[in-house]
């Protein structure tokens, strides 16, 4: 006759062993997270400086285009290494563009004020051209990027025609 032997329960923890497989598997996994999560964050806020920038600019380039349009005299382009300066004479005021020291500057006669258009500027330049008695104003302007992360150059060109020259 055979007497049954008697079952080996196994044990209901987990080894310690087992315990610490666990806890690395997880301290990976949280760490690609943290890692993806921060790569993810760097990126939106070189998105959202991005963005500031470029609407910095096209603010400065429509403000630009409007005292071109709206100047009386002639217009002077002053180059230097360096720097430029525009004068551009309007009705009884002369508003002056200085670009100098990675700033871009909007001046006008009649205030003392100095007003900080571009805090952030790699190039600028400021061209004139004729054509069939029209005084044709172009402005190329790059900015400097404030992030790395920023893969693309922020590159602007406006032009602007003076009405009564």
């Amino acid at each position: 006759m055979k007497i049954p032997l008697p079952h080996r329960r196994r044990p209901a923890g987990i080894l310690l062993i087992e315990c610490l497989v666990y806890f690395s598997v997880f301290a990976i996994l949280t760490s690609i997270g943290f890692a993806a999560f921060y790569l993810c964050w760097n990126q939106s806020k070189a998105v959202v400086y991005a963005t500031e920038d470029i609407e910095a600019a096209l603010r400065a380039g429509e403000r630009w285009r409007t005292d071109v349009r709206a100047a009386s005299g002639n217009i002077s382009i002053e180059q230097k290494p360096g720097s430029q300066t525009v004068r551009l004479r309007e009705r009884g005021k002369i508003v002056v563009y200085r670009f100098g020291d990675g700033e871009m500057r909007r001046e006008i006669s009649t205030s003392q004020n100095s007003e900080l258009l571009l805090p952030k500027v790699k190039t600028s330049l400021m061209t004139l051209e004729t054509r069939e008695g029209v005084t044709d104003c172009r402005w190329e302007l790059q900015l400097a990027q404030r992030r790395s992360e920023t893969q693309l150059p922020l590159l602007f060109t406006f032009e602007a025609a003076q009405l009564k020259p």
